[in-house]
């Protein structure tokens, strides 16, 4: 199968199931968001890898999210929701659940905070952070797709919980790292 099919070259492209969108559709734009976000991740797990001693286990957790990204896309990409399709994968709540206990560890090794904090610190961190607001802007795109198309509740739930594991394991590289947060001044 070759990797160019044309569809595109008129602005369309075709979703889950064969029907024929336009690129601009929110639907696209809410999944291309997501993918974006399974890039962003991945480029940090490239350089959290490279400390190996000290954040492959934050590596191993981004991992499994982006597999849980790639549910997320099939979901978004197939407008049959909520009638049966067994063929889509399909964001499920424990998705979401399942990061909790995570970010609850997570933040047990972490000292509370009282002031807002810069994006920043380490290049892992910082790469963090940005992946954070890539989620954050595919929550909007979902968000918003959400107030005229029906999909699955369970991926706004997931993209929200996502954003705060990011926030806490940027938090987490820093301190691993000996760098420290970066306190938001007026």
């Amino acid at each position: 199968m070759k990797i160019y099919t044309k569809t595109g070259d008129r602005g369309e492209t075709r979703l889950s199931g064969g029907k024929h969108v336009n690129k601009a559709d929110p639907r696209i734009t809410a999944y291309g968001e997501v993918d974006e976000l399974n890039s962003s991740i991945g480029l940090a797990i490239s350089f959290l890898r490279s400390r190996q001693d000290l954040l492959s286990d934050v590596a191993g957790i981004l991992e499994q999210v982006q597999n849980d990204l790639f549910v997320l896309g099939s979901d978004l990409a197939d407008p049959s929701w909520p009638q049966a399709n067994n063929k889509t994968p399909r964001t499920s709540e424990k998705m979401a659940s399942a990061l909790e206990p995570i970010i609850d560890r997570i933040e047990s090794e972490l000292e509370s905070i009282t002031f807002f904090i810069l994006p920043g610190g380490s290049i892992e961190a910082s790469l963090l952070h940005l992946s954070r607001g890539v989620a954050r802007r595919a929550e909007r795109a979902v968000v918003s797709l959400s107030k005229s198309q029906p999909l699955n509740p369970a991926i706004i739930v997931y993209l929200n919980r996502l954003s705060d594991l990011l926030f806490v394991t940027a938090r987490l590289a820093n301190k691993r790292l000996g760098i420290q947060d970066l306190p938001w001044r007026k």
